[in-house]
């Protein structure tokens, strides 16, 4: 089968498109036919080496943290899922594989696709969709009225983000360029700034919520634009935010936290309603054939993304 792969660390120049052997189900793992895998930060993080600590070093490595397809064949042990079944995958950290042809997954990190919408708009779900809810719910306590603002709101994780916080009952300041300020609010958020003409830390107004979703500014940064008891998250898991996260969890009341997300059946659920239902769309910017999962990854690395990015298989 094809796949994206890498041999070492480093930029675009160690990407390969080439055929590797198909991975076989363990007892407890769902094999996917797949359909479409979504461009996460992570993916070009971990080719990069910067998650080496988190994701390992093993080479070759199949890239990949999340995928849609269908069932094709499951572990002895895995009895959720039938064959054909379309699905939601979401591979280990260690494992990865989603950008290739056929995945695994752990039946526990497998869950069944929205009915109304395609494989590339699911793919885009555990990551992404998840990152958004779990800041914004278990580490922010977002609440009915309280003011969050979402810094880099018009890309993969942002752009769910504001639609997330809405559904809360939340006050939604949107970070982006100019350009994507009429889609952010096209997306619910009450205010937006273009990040290129001002400085929301700089501005009078504090925020219960700053979730930096884009990564770009420090919990330093952020702290004069909280309320006295507000909280920051970031998605970066860099050893300044860990710090943050360690030093304001005892020592003051405005607290930075750090957003690791966790796929799980309970969450994807939610998900699941809310996009049924029509409460949360899931842009997609760009689709890539495999072969072209360099440019995407580059695309992605880039910062412009408005909405996901994703790899088509079919």
């Amino acid at each position: 089968m094809k796949a994206v792969v890498i041999n070492r660390f480093g930029g675009n120049d160690v990407v390969e498109i080439r055929d590797v052997p198909r991975p076989s189900a363990g007892p407890n793992d769902v094999l996917i036919k797949v359909h479409a895998a979504s461009i996460n930060p992570v993916d070009w993080k971990t080719r990069s080496g910067m998650l080496k600590m988190v994701a390992g070093s093993r080479f070759p490595m199949v890239l990949g943290r999340e995928c849609a397809g269908e069932v094709i064949e499951a572990g002895n042990l895995a009895k959720k899922f039938r064959k054909r079944d379309a699905v939601i995958a979401v591979p280990g950290i260690r494992s990865m594989g989603a950008f290739a042809e056929h995945a695994i997954a752990p039946e526990k990190t497998v869950f069944p696709k929205p009915k109304n919408i395609g494989f590339e708009e699911a793919a885009s779900i555990p990551i992404a969709g998840l990152t958004a809810l779990q800041a914004l719910r278990d580490k922010g306590h977002i609440a009915s009225g309280r003011k969050v603002l979402i810094n880099g709101a018009s890309g993969g994780v942002g752009h769910i983000a504001v639609q997330i916080a809405k559904i809360f009952g939340a006050e939604v300041t949107a970070v982006c360029s100019g350009a994507n300020i009429g889609f952010v609010k096209s997306l619910g958020a009450d205010h937006a700034i273009d990040y290129r003409s001002e400085d929301f830390v700089k501005g009078s107004v504090s925020y219960d919520i700053i979730f930096d979703a884009a990564a770009k500014r420090s919990f330093g940064d952020c702290k004069k634009a909280l309320t006295s008891k507000g909280v920051y998250i970031s998605t970066l898991p860099a050893v300044s935010v860990i710090l943050n996260q360690y030093v304001t969890g005892f020592l003051t009341r405005k607290k930075a936290r750090m957003i690791m997300v966790a796929p799980n059946e309970a969450d994807m659920e939610w998900m699941k309603l809310q996009l049924e239902a029509g409460r949360i769309k899931i842009v997609i910017d760009k689709v890539y054939s495999l072969d072209k999962a360099k440019e995407a990854l580059a695309y992605s690395e880039s910062g412009k993304a408005r909405g996901k990015i994703v790899l088509k298989m079919i």
